[in-house]
């Protein structure tokens, strides 16, 4: 349960988004599991955080300023910051400000960029169309590391999730990512094979490495296990660390915390014990 926390991108992704509610997921992020249960585990707040923490590109500036100052005496590696691009969720925006999105997202200082795909693109055959599209937004990223949303609920067909997880990955994707997490169907184990069987053929013929990012409602503590079974099974132990596989979740954390408190204290707990911060 400890290797999923690591694994999480802890995620706002709401209207509602302000600088509070974001300070507050940026102190979560780095100290996500209070110090009474890691003692006891024998650990220390230095031996776990989050894989990153993910916002909307307006409150990344947010995100870098109040990371800032949490690790200006912090010995553990900086947190990454993610930010959601390129017309979230929808992608239904005009290329120019969907690139446009993701170098001002970069600027205000975020390290990894979650990108959505055209899905009208997909649902047309037009191959060339989405990869020169993907290859765009990887190339504005930068130095950036590039999630893509492939928003597999409205892809239409198996065939279709497994092409388009190639053809994001020949475009540079460094990771693909099943959902925004907004549509009707989100993260399945089976969608969830098909694209780590992707990942494994394009490993095989290249070579390269790609990671995978289950989101959307993934909100239980086995869930996360049964997806970092499925990585180990399908593609080995080094897609369940968390530079080669994430989570996209807000919710997830609480119920692990609740796991953790049962496992340790004998007794059940209610979500009002584990505030965000």
């Amino acid at each position: 349960m400890l290797r999923a926390i690591t694994c999480i991108d802890l995620t706002t992704l709401a209207g509602d988004d302000t600088l509070t509610n974001v300070t507050r997921l940026c102190h979560k992020a780095k100290q996500p599991v209070q110090e009474k249960y890691l003692s006891q585990l024998g650990l220390t707040t230095a031996d776990i955080q989050t894989g990153a923490v993910c916002v909307y590109p307006a409150r990344v500036a947010d995100c870098a300023a109040v990371l800032k100052r949490i690790e200006a005496d912090d010995t553990r590696a900086h947190l990454p910051i993610a930010a959601v691009a390129t017309g979230f969720p929808s992608g239904q925006y005009a290329l120019s400000t969907r690139l446009e999105e993701i170098k001002i997202a970069v600027n205000d200082g975020a390290t990894e960029i979650d990108i959505v795909i055209n899905r009208a693109l997909a649902l047309k055959n037009d191959w060339k169309g989405l990869y020169d599209e993907i290859k765009a937004m990887k190339k504005a990223c930068g130095k950036a590391h590039m999630k893509t949303i492939l928003a597999v609920g409205e892809l239409g067909t198996a065939a279709n999730v497994y092409k388009c997880s190639l053809v994001a990955m020949m475009a540079g994707s460094d990771f693909i990512k099943t959902s925004t997490g907004k549509e009707a169907v989100n993260a399945t184990l089976p969608i969830g094979l098909i694209m780590a069987r992707a990942i494994q053929a394009y490993w095989l013929k290249t070579g390269f490495t790609v990671g995978f990012k289950p989101a959307g409602g993934i909100r239980t503590a086995s869930q996360a296990i049964q997806w970092l079974t499925l990585m180990q099974e399908t593609l080995g132990p080094l897609w369940t660390h968390n530079d080669l596989f994430r989570i996209g979740a807000s919710g997830l954390l609480t119920d692990i915390e609740k796991e953790l408190h049962f496992n340790l204290a004998g007794t059940y707990a209610t979500d009002d014990l584990f505030p965000m911060a």
